[in-house]
């Protein structure tokens, strides 16, 4: 014969309180105290004992909505005034910083000093999106060990349009061309403390890249930078437009300053990340606002050497391992071998150095 199977007892089944059901779903929770309340016949004090909650909660589910209610409080004294909210929220979608460096370019563009933690809570009111990195594994990639870099050891060259007409205000770039003030500008920057070099022409030739990138070079040495320099560029005809051959040749000329040349691979902009980036700032803080009181190179020239001092010794960095701290103060944290008057590098038309140096070069938009 087969054995009668005996069913399960009912009474050894756990019984799942309201307490865990409101933590998987608060809407189902309610939907159990209204059938409670329909068997107990409307009788709050008996479903409020059967489920082991308080009366108010039954009759706040009898009442009230399925759903929980906003918990925010109906006045906010402390609240942070709506206008200086929308100005938060539109710098930050403008800008994509975050609430340290917006909190920093608050206080610098309007005067405004509002504490990180309040930055940091309007965006995440407001939702404000965060600048992500898209890579393929979804991790973010550092180009160098920033915080073991030895400073001037990596830097990164590239020369910048200034006639663009995307990024100028028509009123000055009509002025650049009228003037005919310096229409390339030239950057070396330093990855470890974002020191800037700069130099300005009126036409773009590899004779002016290599003596740009000797300039530098010299003046790193002369004043007790003594670690093998590595300059990286992209593959413009300005450098050695990836011609394995030139590249070789600027090398073994480089190598009598202890420095070697690189040039990215084609395409690979992001390697180059640390001054393209400059190029904005160039772009926002300086050539859309200084070109239009200079009427002749010289007067520029001034206007850059001033900006390239303000960068280099009072412009805040918010970069990776900088922490919105100067590269002048920077490099004080890095090295106390290297003198301050690095930062004082001259600025210069690099046409007038050719036909100082040679004594005859005449720029080529003058034999038109």
């Amino acid at each position: 014969m087969e054995k009668e199977i005996k069913p399960f007892p009912i009474t050894s089944i756990p019984m799942i309180s309201y307490q865990e059901i409101r933590s998987i779903s608060p809407n189902k929770a309610r939907e159990i105290i209204r059938r409670c309340l329909l068997k107990k016949k409307g009788n709050v004090s008996a479903v409020a004992r059967s489920l082991h909650i308080h009366p108010k909660t039954v009759r706040r589910a009898r009442d009230g909505t399925l759903e929980d209610q906003s918990k925010r409080p109906h006045t906010s004294p402390k609240r942070t005034d709506s206008e200086l909210e929308n100005i938060i929220r539109r710098e930050g979608i403008h800008t994509g910083y975050r609430y340290r460096r917006l909190s920093h370019f608050l206080k610098n563009k309007y005067q405004i000093v509002v504490n990180e933690n309040t930055v940091k809570a309007i965006l995440k009111r407001y939702a404000v999106p965060r600048k992500t990195i898209r890579t393929k594994n979804k991790r973010v990639r550092h180009l160098y060990d920033y915080e073991h870099l030895t400073p001037f050891a990596e830097m990164q060259l590239d020369t910048k349009h200034i006639l663009d007409q995307n990024a100028l205000p028509t009123k000055i770039y009509e002025h650049i061309l009228m003037k005919n003030l310096p229409r390339y500008e030239w950057n070396i920057i330093d990855a470890a403390t974002r020191t800037r070099f700069m130099a300005y022409s009126h036409e773009l030739s590899a004779t002016f890249g290599f003596l740009f990138v000797s300039l530098v070079l010299l003046w790193l040495r002369a004043h007790n930078v003594r670690c093998h320099i590595h300059i990286q560029a992209d593959n413009g005809m300005e450098f050695c437009a990836g011609s394995s051959k030139k590249e070789a040749l600027w090398n073994e000329q480089l190598s009598f300053f202890d420095a070697s040349f690189s040039s990215i691979p084609a395409g690979k902009h992001y390697f180059q990340a640390l001054v393209e980036n400059s190029h904005r700032h160039d772009d926002e803080q300086f050539l859309s606002i200084h070109p239009i009181r200079c009427n002749t190179d010289d007067q520029f020239i001034t206007k850059a050497q001033r900006w390239q001092d303000t960068w280099n010794t009072a412009r805040p960095s918010w970069g990776i391992a900088m922490n919105g701290i100067t590269p002048l103060q920077k490099l004080k944290q890095k090295s106390d071998l290297i003198t301050s008057h690095i930062f004082h590098f001259p600025v210069l038309l690099l046409e007038n150095l050719l036909q100082f140096t040679t004594g005859y070069y005449v720029p080529t938009n003058y034999l038109l």
